[in-house]
């Protein structure tokens, strides 16, 4: 009884306390299952913090890039919108003044030129580069007669196509910021350059630009030291002779300038000036007959009594005062005698004694070991071509006589086709070279003003524009910007500048002269009077006389202009 009832007690514990071993599997496995769950939870969390931390990291470091990128782009956007509403209103303000005050002014001006010099040196300093509002007014009118409504229905249709012109600057800055954008070594390179986009703008131009290979400066150097033995043997060899006295050459033209549109095949040209020999005198006349825009001059020779003891002492027989049987006995012939043609120099016969000269003398050279000499054939000057088998330079040597003491002269360098022998056209070779020197030694060593006239001419060649009017408007601009603003950060808008002005010429038909009436020139370059106050010489005057020679410009400006796009765009 005892046995049963011990067995019934502990049935009955086990019934109450024994658990089942499914159910407590089943528990630890659900703990299990929630620490996994906890664990991938925190990793989830941990991987989404680094996601979201290198995510911060990379907007910090583009963010400043793209905000200094849109920063720059929208300074140079407004900068470029305002020096544009500046200029227009300036040339709306400078065409109402002239289209109201020209005539008046230029009966004023014939009356009393001392009392208004003022007045025409302020509207001329605000022309600069072309006095639109004068246009074809000043040129007696554009259209013939006979033409009527259509040549002005052309003229009308060719100034609307002018004015539809795009916007390369702002082309070109969107195109260069979107290649920033692209390219994380540029972005890289601009925050490197303390973030001058306008530089970077400048410097991806010149990459894109194809400048020509030349050492002018070694060819100029070259050049001006055989000149001067050349001036020393001509001094020793024509002491006791009558032909004209040479001093020492002078060097003109783009090489000596500084600037070549020619990449090979340099033409070094230089002004030899003369003056009159023993017993002579020159006297300059302005030939009337000339064009209007040309001025030519014809250089009358004179004979000078030499009757004094200082001129006896050097037993010279006086040309007025000697018998002429005396004088062709015992005297070399005058100069009247030798390179005159009735009483005025003649060009042909002084070029051609030039090369006789420069022929003779070469021997005596020490270039002469080294170097061998070929002439050239021309009429109106002496060229040369000198080579040693490696290098070449080819000289001209061209003839002049000064007027007064300026840098004006009359020379043997032709202007037109056909230009008569005793015809000395007036020059302003050296007044130009003279002002390009002056802006050398006042611009910076980085300034690019050379590199932008060189690189227009050579863009322009096969145009009908030639190299002096691209030269004419880039010295215009050089004589009113600062010469600070020619560095690499300012080429894009130094390169619209020209272009844009050139647009503005065509379309007014009329580009000033830069010497002839020109008040602001440097002051170390002297004029004669009359070329200081005459009217401005316009360059452009065949388009105010001839329609179909102004809507052939204007075609031209526009593929032009094509061009320019292009190269900046860098699309070959």
């Amino acid at each position: 009884m005892k046995s049963v009832a011990f067995l019934f007690v502990l049935v009955k514990a086990l019934s109450q306390y024994l658990q089942p071993v499914g159910d407590v599997w089943d528990e630890e496995t659900r703990l299990r299952m929630e620490a996994r769950a906890k664990r991938l939870e925190w990793e989830r969390i941990r991987l989404e913090q680094e996601v979201e931390q290198l995510s911060l990291k990379q907007v910090q470091v583009w963010q400043p890039v793209a905000v200094t990128v849109l920063l720059l782009l929208l300074l140079v956007l407004w900068f470029i919108g305002w020096k544009s509403s500046l200029r227009r209103e300036e040339l709306e303000e400078e065409n109402s003044g002239a289209n109201g005050e020209e005539v008046p002014n230029a009966d004023a001006n014939e009356g009393d030129d001392g009392g208004n010099e003022e007045a025409d040196a302020s509207r001329q300093e605000d022309s600069n580069v072309q006095e639109a509002g004068q246009g074809a007014a000043n040129e007696g009118g554009s259209v013939p007669a006979d033409e009527g409504g259509d040549a002005e229905d052309e003229e009308e249709a060719g100034d609307a196509a002018l004015n539809e012109e795009d916007d390369i600057v702002n082309e070109v800055i969107n195109e260069i910021a979107n290649e920033i954008a692209n390219n994380n070594d540029e972005a890289s390179l601009v925050q490197g350059e303390d973030n001058d986009f306008d530089d970077h703008v400048g410097r991806i131009l010149m990459e894109r630009i194809q400048w020509p290979v030349q050492d002018l400066q070694k060819g100029c150097e070259w050049t001006t030291e055989l000149m001067d033995n050349y001036i020393a043997c001509f001094a020793h060899v024509l002491s006791d002779s009558f032909y004209p006295v040479l001093p020492r050459a002078i060097g003109v033209g783009s090489a000596f300038e500084g600037w070549s549109p020619r990449e090979q095949d340099v033409v070094y040209r230089v002004l030899i000036p003369m003056t009159p020999p023993r017993g002579h005198s020159f006297h300059l006349e302005l030939d009337s007959a000339g064009q209007r825009h040309v001025r030519n001059f014809r250089v009358r020779v004179q004979l000078e009594c030499t009757c004094s003891r200082e001129q006896q002492a050097d037993k010279m027989l006086c040309f007025l005062h000697h018998p002429e049987e005396e004088l062709r006995s015992n005297q070399d012939p005058s100069l009247l005698d030798t390179l005159c043609t009735d009483s005025y120099l003649d060009v042909h016969k002084t070029a051609r004694w030039l090369y006789q000269v420069v022929r003779a003398v070469w021997p005596a050279l020490p270039q002469s070991h080294s170097w061998h000499l070929k002439l050239l054939p021309s009429r109106r000057s002496c060229q040369i071509q000198v080579t040693n088998g490696t290098e070449s330079f080819r000289i001209e040597m061209l003839l002049g006589v000064q007027r007064d003491d300026s840098h004006i002269f009359v020379s043997s360098q032709p202007r037109e086709a056909y230009t008569p022998s005793t015809t000395w056209p007036e020059t302003y070779a050296v007044a130009e070279t003279e002002f390009f020197k002056h802006i050398a030694r006042q611009a910076p060593p980085d300034s690019l003003h050379l590199k932008c006239l060189q690189f227009f001419t050579r863009l322009q060649l096969g145009f009908g524009f030639s190299t002096y009017t691209t030269k004419t408007i880039v010295m215009h601009l050089l004589n009113v910007e600062p010469v600070s603003s020619w560095r690499r950060r300012d080429l894009l808008l130094r390169l619209v500048d020209i272009s844009e002005s050139l647009r503005l010429c065509v379309q007014a038909k009329r580009l000033n002269h830069f010497v002839v009436g020109n008040w602001r020139l440097p002051e170390d370059i002297t004029l004669p009077r009359d070329v200081q106050m005459d009217k401005r010489n316009n360059l452009f005057h065949h388009l105010a006389q001839q329609s179909t020679a102004h809507t052939q410009a204007i075609g031209e400006y526009q593929v032009l202009r094509k061009w320019f796009k292009r190269v900046l765009l860098g699309q070959r």
